[in-house]
């Protein structure tokens, strides 16, 4: 064999490995960079305290990890372990395992839905409902809204602070603070009263806050929405004729909403709540009212009813009356109704 011919295959055999090492190489950039690495749909919740081996083990049991050697990879060059930062992520079958490993490193969160709806009226409520869904806990969110001094910076009290919560869907990141969520309620509390809010406000004759402790009586009387412009021109009705409100919702209020059932001596509490007792409005919300009681209160229901009560057809509608005479008759069916019901229940039962 001749020198030539030995150059010539030392020459191909060195193209090969060349070839190998490139091949190799870029069958690795491809798989980390490139090539989508996941099955499923998956959120990654990251916390301070977690680890990178608790992600890698939420990805491959949650994501459907394709490679767990190309994960394994890119976490290791971009120093995921050190640089991570908690968020909520969402991971999509198409993503590479290096996207991944930056959405981490760089805080590529994906906003989180903070739903505020449904029934609020107590704070303990407020702050699970909100400690659930991002990552603040409980405890914070409860000391904030019993915390004087922090809510003054808003313009709100631990008494008045319904007022500042508007039912809605928030988006917002996972990692938000304390502050940062009352300073988005505070943002939209300011964005709901426009000018014209304001101004069906005063021709009613009330401030905000009196809207809202008006809208949180009505919201407590009804779950049909249709209602709430009704039940609020009632409410509106005694008001401007200064009578007493006489709503069992403040009576509630004052017992914690403990009650099963309001009796006649619950009426006789002594609280600045009982609108049994004392003329005009309670001084604060007694729950979080949604934003159609608000409205309700701006643009009541032009009647002369004084008088409402639970319909006989158990169907959670209410039966309005403009004298106290028709209302006894109204009431008088409705209690007709419930003792035979109570008596078919009874007899259903033995």
């Amino acid at each position: 064999m001749t020198v030539r011919i030995k150059i010539t295959i030392w020459g191909f055999a060195i193209l090969a490995l060349l070839a190998g090492v490139a091949g190799y190489v870029f069958g690795i950039y491809y798989s980390d960079n490139k090539k989508p690495n996941f099955t499923e749909d998956y959120v990654l919740y990251v916390r301070p305290e977690t680890t990178v081996a608790q992600v890698i083990d939420s990805l491959q049991t949650g994501a459907g990890v394709l490679r767990p050697r190309s994960i394994e990879r890119c976490f290791k060059k971009l120093e995921v372990a050190s640089k991570m930062k908690p968020g909520r992520y969402v991971i999509e079958p198409s993503f590479p395992s290096v996207y991944v490993a930056r959405m981490l490193v760089f805080g590529w969160q994906t906003p989180q839905n903070l739903v505020l709806s449904g029934t609020m009226r107590n704070k303990g409520r407020i702050a699970k409902k909100i400690s659930t869904q991002m990552m603040v806990d409980s405890a914070s969110v409860a000391q904030a809204l019993d915390s004087a001094d922090f809510l003054k910076g808003y313009g709100f009290t631990p008494e008045n602070v319904f007022t500042l919560i508007l039912p809605d869907t928030y988006q917002m990141y996972w990692t938000a603070s304390v502050e940062d969520i009352f300073d988005r309620l505070k943002k939209e509390y300011d964005a709901f009263w426009t000018p014209e809010r304001d101004a069906k406000a005063k021709a009613q004759g009330l401030s905000r806050m009196q809207v809202s402790t008006m809208a949180s009586i009505v919201s407590g009387e009804t779950l049909k929405d249709f209602e709430y412009p009704v039940i609020a021109g009632v409410y509106l009705n005694r008001y401007k004729k200064k009578m007493k409100l006489q709503a069992d919702p403040t009576i509630a209020f004052c017992y914690d909403y403990k009650l099963d059932r309001i009796l006649k001596k619950h009426l006789k509490v002594d609280s600045p709540y009982n609108t049994y007792k004392y003329v005009g409005l309670p001084p604060a919300p007694i729950n979080v009212p949604p934003k159609a009681c608000l409205d309700a209160v701006l643009n009541p229901a032009k009647h002369g009813y004084i008088y409402f009560c639970a319909s006989e057809e158990f169907d959670g509608t209410h039966r309005f009356a403009v004298t106290y005479s028709e209302h006894l008759q109204n009431a008088r069916k409705f209690q007709r109704a419930l003792t035979a019901r109570n008596k078919a229940k009874a007899a259903a039962t033995k």
